[in-house]
């Protein structure tokens, strides 16, 4: 069969000739029909091809080319509050979060103390017949212990805890913003774990994470002035367990909420025109506190 060009009849060809009410097919898009016209070059456009400018529409080849005015495809892109990218699914890092915590569970439950006692958390101790831990040169460790737990109902909880506060979380930061919350949340809680716990206690959880996310999911809600009694009642119970049971490292819990508290401020409340600069910036100061506090811990017991 042959093509027919652009803003030519659907019909037979024995159909007759163009009704000159018609209109022309898209010039990406020849089979459908275009009301439109590039605002620069001319060429018909159809609604999907449309990019509003600031006169009319344009094409996306004047968009990409830069000839036009309009904005860039992106920027016409649904945004979340602190002004990450919509996605299709809004809690797939919270997913692949808790997925890399079950599966390293379940590598824990066959390897058993040996792949913990290699990747959980504490400053220096004797260890299989060395010297270990942060303070020799170890600082895997305070990335590692964020994805260890220490039985079925402390990976239980904290994963209830991150699907039920890291979706809502995620799906309206963004997945990068997200990402960064979680990361220097938990590092911030493995930094002040490290830096006041005993060098010989071992700590290990998501725990500092998922209280960054506290933290953050409590200024998100204040920014946008709703009942905030449910999330502080839920972090106060937190608290309680923290320092109310042993066997709890309530300084990983404590760092990982001053650096949730602090990036989720920067997140949500950073200007639109420095967005960027505000929130990876104060995520970067965060990050330096980390190291600075890493370091002087190290001198101490070194």
């Amino acid at each position: 069969m042959d093509q027919q060009p652009p803003g030519s009849p659907q019909g037979p060809r024995d159909q007759g000739p163009q009704d000159a009410g018609s209109l022309p097919g898209c010039y990406r898009h020849p089979d459908r029909e275009a009301g439109v016209r590039c605002t620069r070059c001319e060429r018909p456009i159809c609604p999907e091809c449309m990019v509003s400018a600031s006169v009319g529409f344009q094409c996306p080849d004047c968009v990409r080319g830069g000839s036009g005015t309009g904005h860039a495809p992106a920027a016409n892109q649904p945004r979340t509050l602190a002004g990450g990218t919509v996605a299709a699914d809004p809690r797939l890092v919270t997913k692949v979060l808790i997925g890399l915590n079950l599966a390293l569970y379940l590598v824990q439950a066959a390897v058993g103390d040996a792949f913990t006692n290699s990747f959980d958390l504490f400053g220096r101790a004797w260890l299989s017949g060395e010297v270990q831990g942060v303070a020799e040169g170890q600082w895997y460790r305070m990335v590692t212990s964020m994805f260890l737990h220490g039985g079925v109902m402390h990976i239980l909880f904290n994963m209830v805890s991150l699907w039920w506060i890291g979706g809502p979380l995620e799906a309206a930061l963004g997945r990068a913003r997200y990402i960064t919350l979680y990361f220097v949340s938990g590092l911030a809680g493995s930094a002040l774990s490290y830096l006041l716990a005993s060098p010989q206690q071992p700590s290990l959880g998501a725990s500092g994470a998922i209280f960054g996310l506290f933290g953050a999911t409590a200024v998100l809600m204040r920014r946008l002035n709703y009942d905030m009694r449910p999330v502080i009642a839920l972090l106060v119970i937190n608290l309680i367990f923290t320092f109310g049971w042993s066997n709890i490292a309530w300084q990983a819990h404590i760092g990982g909420l001053i650096g949730g508290v602090v990036v989720g401020y920067a997140m949500v409340h950073a200007p639109s025109k420095r967005r960027n600069l505000v929130q990876y910036g104060v995520s970067a100061l965060m990050l330096v506190a980390v190291v600075v506090t890493t370091l002087l811990r190290t001198a101490q017991l070194t």
